[in-house]
């Protein structure tokens, strides 16, 4: 029985849900001590790709790289390419009952802001989740559904890394994205044991040795133009988290570095600006760290 890929499928609602329940200790009635709760769909880890939504027999195609992680502490994000959204969930079986959305509040494009709306909408009390070979469907009591599909996981060298997020420490803030298409910080690390790339204002490049799920940062060395204070403080954090000795994990196309004093940054795999360079599904399903 495809029970592992079931989980993975699971919507970026049901996913929230799943990883949050699947292998944590009960919390309700009947958790007593030991007992965890059982899930026929685990999907902690994994990362999956968002396909559309139905809500009110209205189909709203999910924007190119739409996605839903779970982390191992059973908080579900998804990410439509503007806002964050996340929610907790509890899983029964094939049954997923999910808890209050919560959204940030940023301005998005017409397209993004409507799959947003209508994942928030599907995102609403108990859910059914129905996998089909690699695809999973998370269908609600009223017959709204979400479509999902596993994704794969990007190679870390030689792929496209736009960075999203800059972590510092539990803090998680996302890079403005009214920035300068030029000015989007992004990273590419070579086979060579190079990373080279723009941390906000400047070029940049050095050195990263990989080993297992451990990456050693040179020094970075680059341009040194001078940019609007905001710009200046996205390339001030990505600078930061790629100097030293830090960790990374790869889920589907997301990456996440994390430096010894807790300085970090998302970045999700893009198409390559210039030919030769993997895309973001190359590769099979991996995570390090």
């Amino acid at each position: 029985m495809h029970t592992q890929r079931m989980a993975v499928s699971v919507s970026v609602l049901a996913l929230l849900t799943l990883a949050a329940c699947g292998t944590e200790s009960g919390s309700g009635s009947g958790s007593d001590g030991g007992d965890t709760v059982q899930s026929d769909v685990p999907v902690t880890g994994v990362a999956w790709s968002v396909d559309s939504m139905t809500v009110g027999g209205k189909k709203t195609e999910a924007p190119e790289g739409s996605r839903l992680e779970i982390d191992p502490k059973g908080r579900a994000k998804a990410d439509f390419g503007c806002n964050h959204i996340g929610a907790d969930a509890r899983v029964e079986g094939d049954r997923i009952t999910f808890g209050k959305a919560v959204s940030t509040q940023m301005a998005c494009d017409e397209d993004i802001e409507k799959a947003e709306k209508a994942a928030l909408a599907a995102m609403d009390g108990e859910l059914t989740a129905k996998l089909s070979g690699e695809k999973l469907t998370l269908t609600t009591e009223g017959g709204d559904t979400i479509a999902l599909s596993e994704e794969k996981a990007a190679d870390l060298v030689g792929t496209r890394w736009a960075v999203n997020t800059l972590l510092s420490g539990e803090t998680a803030t996302s890079v403005p994205a009214d920035l300068p298409e030029d000015r989007v910080p992004h990273l590419t690390f070579g086979e060579d044991g190079t990373v080279h790339g723009n941390s906000g204002c400047n070029s940049f490049h050095g050195t990263a040795e990989v080993k297992g799920s451990a990456i050693t940062f040179g020094p970075p060395a680059g341009t040194r133009k001078m940019c609007p204070e905001a710009e200046m403080k996205v390339e001030r954090a990505v600078l930061a988290a790629l100097d030293g000795p830090a960790t990374y994990t790869i889920k589907g196309s997301t990456l996440t570095v994390t430096s010894k004093d807790g300085k970090g940054l998302g970045a999700t795999a893009t198409p390559a600006k210039t030919g030769g360079t993997q895309g973001a599904t190359t590769g099979g399903t991996q995570e390090h760290g």
